[in-house]
């Protein structure tokens, strides 16, 4: 994983997510072989803020069916990041929220 944008892929926009906000906590989908230390670079790279802890779940994928056919979604693997108090805000998420 040589880029930033390789290690983060999208952003997390749930209620939950945005109620976090406040405390400069902010949740992303982030590629499921990447360390809390890549992602922590990541974030710190792509935003221009400095992250305090880094918190990662990986959820597995559900069963869906269609009639008789039976698939499995994707497993993804989510991270919820924590700024430093001095830290500035990512304006993403401020303007969605």
């Amino acid at each position: 994983m040589n880029s930033p944008y390789d290690i983060i892929l999208k952003p997390v926009l749930t209620e939950q997510s945005y109620e976090s906000i406040a405390d400069k906590k902010y949740t992303f989908i982030v590629n499921r072989k990447a360390t809390k230390t890549e992602i922590k670079k990541a974030v710190e790279t792509i935003f221009d803020v400095s992250v305090e802890k880094v918190n990662t779940m990986t959820r597995k994928g559900k069963v869906k069916r269609m009639g008789r056919s039976e698939g499995v979604k994707p497993t993804t693997k989510r991270a919820v990041v924590k700024l430093t108090k001095d830290s500035k805000s990512i304006e993403f998420f401020e303007s969605m929220a």
